[in-house]
């Protein structure tokens, strides 16, 4: 499980618009890594929708934004398309990434058991550490809070 002070595990996966994006390409800028269960279910629309609001805002602190879900390119590019998104989103479609990270989990949802990926964010500095770690996230507000963090660092 990826923690804070942890080198951010490196990846290369496809994303919207058929390219690719490798975390480590990035450097020296900062990277947000959002993990989050399903295009367009509420509280993913919400956490996307307001990642999008502050992009300029991201941007002006040197902070890549990418939202990953198992979901497929087109899927994303789709959800994209439908609400205006301005983020990147990356399809780990066979889930190495999302466990990597450690946010592959069992979840248990009205009694019953399955596994899925948990709400969580990971602030990565310019040199490809975690700077701060954020799981079980509430959608409604989150993307100000990381955006202050992103500020900080």
């Amino acid at each position: 499980m990826a923690q804070t002070g942890d080198m951010a595990p490196d990846f290369t996966l496809p994303r919207d618009g058929g390219d690719e994006v490798t975390l480590s390409a990035l450097k020296p800028a900062k990277v947000v890594l959002y993990f989050y269960p399903r295009d367009d279910t509420p509280g993913c629309t919400t956490e996307a929708m307001e990642f999008t609001a502050l992009i300029a805002e991201f941007e002006a602190a040197g902070t890549k934004v990418i939202g990953i879900s198992k979901d497929t390119v087109a899927k994303h590019d789709k959800f994209i398309a439908k609400h205006d998104l301005g983020v990147i989103l990356a399809s780990d479609a066979e889930g190495d990434v999302c466990e990597r990270y450690g946010v592959w989990v069992e979840k248990n949802m009205y009694g019953k058991v399955s596994m899925g990926i948990e709400r969580a964010s990971f602030l990565i500095d310019g040199e490809g550490r975690i700077a701060q770690v954020w799981r079980k996230v509430k959608a409604a507000g989150h993307a100000a809070a990381v955006l202050e963090a992103a500020r900080a660092l």
